[in-house]
């Protein structure tokens, strides 16, 4: 579930740990970002606890690193496996959790925990271990640096811990024995006792370190996809799990039994989709498998390039060659790739399209296939088979498919008549999608110009074409709000010097004028063009008699000295609306009784979404 959903679900005393936190930081960041926080909250009164809950994501993203600092210093303070905690907490599915399913998935992680630390000891205490003698070595040369780390304080006559400064060293060394987090785990657990504590605490502790927001009123637990993301980062986790499973899905058996093998997974005489789900419990590092795991020690560099490269073009369908000169470079470009998918709203194909797709899994595998998703994702309600709720989870249409095997994938294809040949997974989406309300779902995306993210989510669209393409979306997004985009009338008033892109007819003689922007640098900030030429557009209108009463800039985003450069200039009469901002308007207008959008909410200089919704839901 996104921050800003989450922030609409909680009261102000439940938001008040997380608003303190990014309170401290603000107050103890530099001046220039005390003054980049001010922009963003100038229109509230009070500060951040009266700002809207976007600017409070605004400050948030602002201030992300720092935030994630504070996070880590607060783990070091707490009592209570927080670690070990937060192996639940970025789960994917686990974003959203009621109290006693928490306590439940925590008994089970202790119990197994426990489990796996017993067995790993006899391996290293037994003669005949299956692990080979390097990797002995590399558990025996961790436990005893991590034994030194936690000990050596007693010859001081002080408490056992582990420093900040041991840590970061102990993170080198698993990183250079390539060790996962499962395996550093069970070795920490031999050394330091892993103790129960109550659910009550462990919720206080995750609470007052920034980490969760937890309603008393509901029993729930929200964790947001941002704070996830930094919570994988501070556990060395790259990607989610389910990215990294589609990774494996794309290796070769030979590939997944060396991965194995190096990690002390059984692999002789198992399943393939039984190592891949071993393999990603485990924990294993994304980067080191992909920049060694993956490869015999003899294969060249060069080599090494070009199966990433194929793993990207034809495995993840990029539409461009991934970016980076060194494997460490392209491997960064995954990374990125992937993490952007986890916070971009887009699902591949449309909500529609998802909820059609989950009543056909039904109807091929029966209650069955809720009972594989439930167990995969670890969800506690009955019936999971809703795109919404799915949604709130993070957990898109390609993610549900991922988790079924290929005999699986190939009889859903039989099923429903669609091609099995090639990639299964991405010939189900494409029979499910309604190309109409893909584009406005992956409206900012194309106003970005961000060719890769699109052709991952189902659009195949030239680059030359994406300019054009904004704009009938656009057109398209307000004849859904039921406005008139009037084309003839457009036709008329433009002319070869001036032409416009969207005219809105409202009225005999009124208009509004709509101007289209697509970038491909981060902010519309081309003011002094764009002012000229909206000022042309009012001026060529008006001389053939019509009244322009408002013009509309739609861009995916602006810079802050457009926008206030747009406030001084009274004669404009110019709204902003970012790309994100239309379409979540367009789908609250659907979602209400209207049948025209009132276009008088348009006044704001950078129109403000929530107030909008707001109006709308009245």
């Amino acid at each position: 579930m996104k921050l800003i959903d989450i922030l609409n679900e909680m009261n102000s005393f439940e938001k008040n740990s997380f608003l303190k936190i990014l309170d401290n930081i603000i107050v103890g960041n530099s001046l220039h970002e005390q003054k980049e926080v001010e922009a963003i909250l100038s229109s509230a009164d009070g500060g951040l606890k009266n700002a809207d809950f976007k600017n409070i994501v605004k400050v948030f993203d602002l201030l992300e690193k720092q935030y994630s600092e504070n996070i880590v210093n607060e783990l070091t303070k707490i009592e209570s496996q927080i670690d070990f905690i937060s192996n639940i907490l970025i789960r994917d599915g686990n974003s959203i959790m009621k109290y006693d399913w928490f306590s439940k998935l925590y008994e089970k992680e202790i119990k197994q925990h426990k489990d796996s630390v017993k067995s790993l000891e006899n391996e290293l205490s037994n003669n005949l271990s299956e692990l080979s003698e390097e990797r002995i070595k590399d558990y025996k040369i961790y436990k005893a640096c991590l034994q030194t780390a936690y000990h050596n304080d007693e010859l001081n006559n002080q408490e056992s811990k582990i420093t900040s400064d041991e840590q970061s060293i102990l993170t080198t060394l698993a990183n250079e024995l390539s060790l996962s987090q499962n395996e550093l785990q069970l070795i920490k657990y031999m050394i330091l006792p892993l103790k129960k504590h109550s659910i009550d605490e462990i919720i206080n502790d995750l609470k007052n370190a920034g980490i969760i927001f937890f309603s008393k009123k509901t029993n729930i637990i929200y964790i947001s996809n941002e704070i996830v993301s930094l919570l994988r980062k501070i556990k060395g986790r790259e990607v989610a799990d389910k990215h990294v499973r589609r990774i494996l899905k794309l290796l070769t058996d030979p590939q997944l039994n060396m991965v194995c093998r190096k990690h002390n997974i059984a692999f002789k005489n198992v399943q393939t989709e039984e190592k891949i789900k071993t393999l990603v419990n485990s924990g294993i590092s994304f980067r080191k498998l992909l920049s060694e795991d993956i490869f015999k020690t003899d294969i060249s560099l060069t080599e090494r390039k070009n199966l990433l490269n194929d793993i990207a073009e034809n495995g993840l369908n990029f539409a461009k060659p991934l970016k980076g000169s060194t494997v460490d470079e392209k491997i960064d470009s995954l990374i990125e790739y992937f993490n952007d998918i986890d916070l971009n709203d887009s699902i591949g194909i449309s909500i529609g399209g998802y909820e059609h797709l989950l009543v056909d899994l039904e109807d091929v595998f029966s209650k069955e296939i809720s009972i594989i998703f439930k167990k995969a994702f670890e969800l506690q309600e009955e019936n999971i088979l809703n795109a919404n709720m799915l949604l709130n989870y993070n957990i898109k249409p390609r993610d549900l498919l991922e988790i079924l095997d290929t005999g699986d994938l190939k009889k859903f294809c039989v099923e429903k008549s669609i091609k099995s040949r090639g990639n299964i997974v991405l010939n189900i989406l494409e029979a499910y999608k309604n190309n109409d309300y893909l584009e406005i779902e992956n409206y900012a995306s194309i106003g970005l110009r961000d060719l890769n993210t699109l052709k991952s989510n189902g659009l195949i669209i030239k680059e030359a074409e994406l300019g054009v393409k904004f704009e009938d979306i656009t057109k398209n997004i307000f004849i859904k709000l039921g406005l008139n985009v009037d084309e003839k009338l457009r036709k008329e008033i433009s002319t070869n010097k001036d032409k416009i892109d969207i005219v809105l007819r409202i009225g005999d003689n009124e208009i509004i004028i709509v101007e289209c922007k697509s970038i491909k640098e981060s902010g519309y900030n081309k003011f002094s063009s764009v002012s000229r030429q909206i000022k042309s557009y009012v001026s060529v209108a008006q001389k053939k008699g019509y009244s322009v009463v408002k013009s509309l800039l739609i861009s995916p985003e602006f810079t802050n000295d457009f926008i206030n450069e747009c406030e001084l200039d009274f004669d404009l009469n110019l709204s902003l609306i970012q790309a994100e901002t239309l379409k979540n308007i367009l789908e609250a207008f659907e979602a209400s009784k209207l049948q025209i959008f009132p276009f008088k909410l348009f006044r704001d200089v950078l129109i403000k979404e929530e107030r909008i919704i707001m109006a709308i839901k009245k």
